[in-house]
């Protein structure tokens, strides 16, 4: 019998973390309210607040990612603007035109390494409004990023200050997707804290999807009239659960004894030890990555044998003879897993 291919495809193909199923086993019978209005909820919101230090933010559980970026950027956009996002933005490009679908356009622009420069964006709203035409446009309302980029860089505190600054400066509200943010704070370039998100963004959510929980994500709003009625909308735009203690009670073991903050770690140190065994087999990198995605480029008559071995992501085209592929390592990851892909690297 073939051994089964390795699963290095994306970061949410297991479950949940075992404190989260353990949890979810122990208070499985007990009866609570619905929509988040039950303990479990809001002592996760109360140590999310904590984290974030920021005690007066609104703290609401959605079920996933495209259900979170759709509601965010249609409650905070007016009828007639659009979201600004660099070209491989997550929002522009694998939501399935979600945001398009809300009645609202992505404006992308050019990324830098996947990041929104402070001087792309600057440029971008002024070259808007010297257009005599621009009432006939679609205006810019507000801003999205994401925390590490759908590419696996991050942005630095100082970036993220001056991209902050633009922003204020313009009154276009900063939305930071956090999908991924577990990688993110557990890098070991990371200088960006939660904290520090509070401060620079207008509005952002921390990833439980992708970071250890079977679905669902935490929105905070540091000022939480950025966006009124927000379980109305919330629910307006499908992204409320019934039985919200179940996002309640993960977020609160994520963040009970730190776990967030902790779950990202080994993966990425497996996604550096991997780059490195990509390197010495003399694969080229696409570029360098900090976090838990790990994008190289292949030959195209290697594809088929791979996939037989490991369940990779598709990137895009390289050229006719090459493509960018993705290794991307989880919370899950095992030492055992990596071994295992190092030694078909080294045969790849």
């Amino acid at each position: 019998m073939a051994e089964e291919a390795l699963a290095f495809t994306s970061d949410y193909m297991e479950g949940a973390h075992p404190a989260i199923i353990k949890k979810l086993a122990e208070t499985n019978m007990l009866h609570s309210q619905g929509y988040g209005h039950d303990p479990f909820t809001a002592e996760a919101a109360d140590l999310i607040r904590k984290a974030c230090g920021c005690p007066k933010a609104e703290v609401r559980f959605l079920t996933g990612g495209t259900q979170t970026n759709a509601t965010v950027i249609d409650c905070v956009l007016k009828k007639w603007q659009g979201v600004v996002s660099v070209d491989s933005g997550h929002v522009g490009v694998h939501e399935a035109g979600a945001v398009e679908y809300t009645g609202h356009k992505v404006l992308t622009v050019k990324g830098v390494d996947g990041k929104l420069t402070a001087e792309v964006l600057e440029s971008f709203v002024r070259d808007f409004y010297q257009d005599g035409n621009w009432t006939h446009m679609v205006e810019p309302g507000m801003v999205y990023i994401s925390q590490p980029t759908e590419l696996g860089t991050m942005y630095s505190k100082k970036e993220l200050t001056e991209l902050s600054k633009v922003c204020r400066k313009n009154k276009l509200p900063l939305y930071v997707d956090g999908a991924r943010l577990a990688y993110a704070l557990g890098s070991t370039s990371n200088d960006i804290s939660l904290e520090d998100l509070a401060e620079l963004a207008d509005v952002f959510y921390i990833g439980g999807t992708k970071c250890g929980t079977l679905f669902g994500e935490a929105l905070v709003l540091p000022n939480p009239d950025l966006i009124p009625h927000i379980e109305t909308q919330i629910k307006q735009h499908g992204a409320l659960m019934a039985k919200g203690r179940i996002n309640g009670v993960q977020f609160t073991e994520l963040f009970k004894n730190n776990l967030y903050f902790e779950i990202g770690k080994n993966a990425d140190a497996y996604a550096e030890v991997i780059q490195q065994a990509l390197v010495s087999a003399g694969y080229r990198l696409y570029f360098k990555s900090p976090t838990n995605q790990v994008f190289f480029i292949i030959e195209n008559s290697k594809l088929e044998e791979l996939a037989k071995k490991v369940q990779y992501g598709y990137m895009e085209k390289y050229d006719d003879e090459h493509t960018v592929i993705r290794f991307c390592t989880s919370w899950a990851t095992t030492r055992e897993d990596v071994d295992r892909l190092l030694e078909i690297i080294k045969t790849m």
